[in-house]
């Protein structure tokens, strides 16, 4: 997977997911994250996603979609939802999720 996600010319939607780990053990919140990078690359309208993670638990994830409805048709997902739960209950001290729409991008991807 490389860092820096192929995505389309704009526009398309970029969730940013800003996050700080919980003190305890991350062992299935790792196998957890692997799940739903598998299962959002079998959503129609997945794009990619941009993944960092500090020594210290912050950390951070855009992952990029084509449009809202693809967006929440990962959210409802059964397996998705489950994640999110454990995230806000177990794996999370705090975080913020955004939505946003890209209308431009340039630069030197590859």
């Amino acid at each position: 997977m490389p860092f820096i996600a192929q995505t389309p010319r704009p526009p398309y939607y970029a969730v940013v997911f800003t996050s700080i780990n919980a003190d305890v053990d991350h062992t299935e919140h790792t196998a957890m994250f692997q799940r739903m990078f598998q299962l959002a690359h079998t959503y129609p309208g997945f794009l990619g996603i941009e993944p960092a993670r500090n020594a210290d638990g912050t950390g951070v994830a855009v992952v990029y979609w084509k449009d809202q409805e693809s967006i929440q048709a990962f959210a409802r997902d059964p397996e998705h939802r489950v994640a999110k739960q454990k995230g806000r209950e177990i794996w999370y001290s705090h975080y913020l999720i955004r939505i946003c729409k890209v209308e431009r991008d340039y630069g030197r991807p590859d």
